[in-house]
C-alpha cells in the first residue's frame, strides 16, 4: 500500500544540452529554448531559494547512450550543496558506481531499465537508495532513448518489473506534458503509485502552484520536478518549498 509522505520534496531542474541551461517541449531536441549558459551558477540559485535536492538530465547523453555533458555535471555538482540526482545516458554499472564516486546522490536509469533490468537489480541490491527507475510514457507506453523510442510495455508493466528490486523511486513523467506548462498529470502520478508500491517522483507539465498543493499529500508520491515553470516565472520555488513541506 502507498504510504502518505509528510513531504514532498521539490526537484528545481537542469537540463543539459551542449553545455547549456536548456528545456525541452515534449522531449524534442530541436524545440529547445535556452536560459543559460552556466549550469553550476543555476545550482547555485536554486541553492540559495531553498532547494536541497536538484534533479539533472545529461540530454546529449540520453540519446548518446553515455555521458555527454561530464563537465557541466561535475561542475553543478561541486557548486549545489544538497542531493543531486543525475539521469541521462546511464546505462552500465561503471557509469553508475562513476557518478556516484563523484558525489551525485541517486542515478536515474531508463532505457536500461527497459532493455537490461538485471542491471537495475544488481545496482538497487548492491547500492540501496540510490537507483531510481525512469518510467517515460507516451500514451501510457514506455519511452526510452532520449524519448526517441517507445516501446510496447505498459507504464504499468514496467514498475512491476521492480516491485522487489529494492530500487528508490520511480519517476514518473508524462512526455506529451513535459515542458509544456500543461499542468501535471496527477492522476496518472497516483495510479502509478498506487499499483507500484515504491515511491513515485511526478515530472513532466508542472505549471504552477496549484501542481504542488495537488501533489502533496498524495499516497506514494516522494517528489516533483519542475523545470521550465520555475525558468518562466510561473512558479516561485521559495512558495513551492514552502507548500511542499
Amino acid at each position: 500500500m502507498a504510504t502518505v509522505t509528510d513531504r514532498l520534496i521539490v526537484f528545481p531542474a537542469i537540463d543539459l544540452k551542449g553545455g547549456q541551461v536548456v528545456r525541452l517541449a515534449e522531449g524534442d531536441m530541436d524545440r529547445a529554448t535556452v536560459y543559460g549558459d552556466d549550469p553550476a551558477a543555476q545550482a547555485r540559485a536554486f541553492a540559495d531559494a531553498g532547494a536541497d535536492h536538484l534533479h539533472v538530465v545529461d540530454l546529449d547523453g540520453a540519446f548518446a547512450g553515455d555521458s555527454v555533458n561530464g563537465d557541466a555535471v561535475a561542475s553543478v555538482v561541486r557548486a549545489f550543496p544538497g542531493r543531486v540526482q543525475l539521469g541521462g545516458g546511464i546505462r552500465t554499472r561503471a557509469a553508475i558506481d562513476r557518478w556516484l564516486d563523484l558525489g551525485v546522490a541517486r542515478v536515474v536509469i531508463g532505457t536500461a531499465a527497459l532493455e537490461n533490468p538485471d542491471l537495475v537489480r544488481g545496482a538497487a541490491r548492491d547500492l540501496p537508495g540510490r537507483i531510481v527507475v525512469a518510467v517515460d510514457a507516451r500514451d501510457g507506453l514506455v519511452a526510452t532513448r532520449g524519448w526517441a523510442d517507445v516501446s510496447t510495455v505498459t507504464v504499468a508493466d514496467l514498475a512491476r518489473r521492480f516491485e522487489d528490486a529494492g530500487v528508490a523511486a520511480l519517476l514518473f513523467t508524462d512526455v506529451g506534458r513535459d515542458g509544456l506548462l500543461k499542468g501535471c498529470n496527477v492522476a496518472a502520478t497516483a495510479a502509478l503509485a498506487a499499483e507500484a508500491g515504491i515511491p513515485v517522483i511526478a515530472s513532466g507539465g508542472v505549471a504552477g502552484i496549484d501542481d504542488i498543493h495537488q501533489l502533496r499529500g498524495k499516497p506514494g508520491i516522494e517528489g516533483v520536478i519542475t523545470g521550465r515553470a520555475l525558468y518562466d516565472g510561473r512558479l516561485d520555488l521559495a512558495e513551492a518549498l514552502r507548500v511542499a513541506a
